[in-house]
């Protein structure tokens, strides 16, 4: 399916690994130029000449940083000062008990999930509309859709950049920007593996065991393959998803019980 944006540019927040990392892969085999940023730099490299090989026709620019700093994002801003496509995606905040978070704690998740983007949205809508395409993809998760009780941070920062946008969403879309949130449930990534490491290390068991167990609870009898949620998000920055505005998308295998 030609999507209708070949030669166009993407930011792609966070995108040296899992799913980032396959956004950028689909954005590129969709035509688009990308600018990675991620803070390893090796993991980093190696995605950026991965999509080379894949893709020689696309330029791909990659910028080491930290996108949830002022310098990470001013650098990525430099190195693609007016992208036709922004792909918002910073790892979570750690679980944990509610009562044991310090301001600090709060802060350090709200300016990760939730100021970042606004910062990245603000620094580029402008232009979108000017130029009268735009495409923001914001990766949140299923629990702005589902709490989970342990994620307390993510829950909260995540709900407030969804509540944000639902506003923001309805004044650009009629410029041709669209504002959109893809909501990961569970997908085989390194986030994945390292959280059932954990859990069986509690319960002196084996990593492969719990991810097994968890597989079996998804209606779907499996995990997402990060290949998935790339090919969603590229969709959605497609030419004729100008319609599609101000809507959380969740893949998650049917996990989420709900009808709407």
């Amino acid at each position: 399916m030609d999507l209708g944006i070949k030669g166009r540019r993407a930011i792609v927040c966070a995108s040296s690994k899992g799913l980032g990392r396959a956004c950028a892969i689909s954005l590129a085999e969709a035509g688009v130029h990308v600018t990675l940023t991620a803070r390893g730099a090796e993991a980093l490299k190696k995605t950026a000449d991965d999509i080379r090989k894949l893709y020689p026709a696309v330029t791909v620019t990659e910028i080491v940083g930290d996108i949830t700093t002022p310098a990470g994002r001013e650098a990525v801003l430099k190195a693609c000062p007016e992208p036709d496509i922004l792909i918002n995606n910073a790892g979570g905040p750690p679980p944990g008990d509610f009562r044991n978070w310090t301001r600090d704690d709060w802060i350090k998740a709200i300016d990760a999930n939730m100021l970042t983007p606004i910062e990245l949205i603000k620094a580029t809508v402008d232009g979108m509309m000017a130029r009268k395409f735009g495409r923001i993809v914001n990766i949140t998760s299923a629990a702005v859709k589902a709490p989970i009780d342990i994620l307390g941070l993510s829950n909260g920062a995540r709900a407030g950049l969804t509540g944000f946008i639902a506003g923001l969403s309805r004044k650009t879309v009629i410029n041709n920007v669209t504002i959109n949130g893809l909501l990961p449930g569970p997908f085989e990534t390194d986030r994945l593996t390292g959280t059932a490491k954990a859990e069986a290390d509690k319960r002196g068991t084996t990593p492969e065991q719990i991810l097994a167990e968890r597989a079996k609870l998804n209606p779907a009898g499996r995990f997402g393959q990060p290949d998935e949620f790339g090919y969603a998000c590229a969709f959605l920055c497609g030419a004729k998803a100008g319609f599609i505005t101000g809507q959380n998308i969740l893949l998650d295998g049917g996990a989420f019980p709900g009808t709407l």
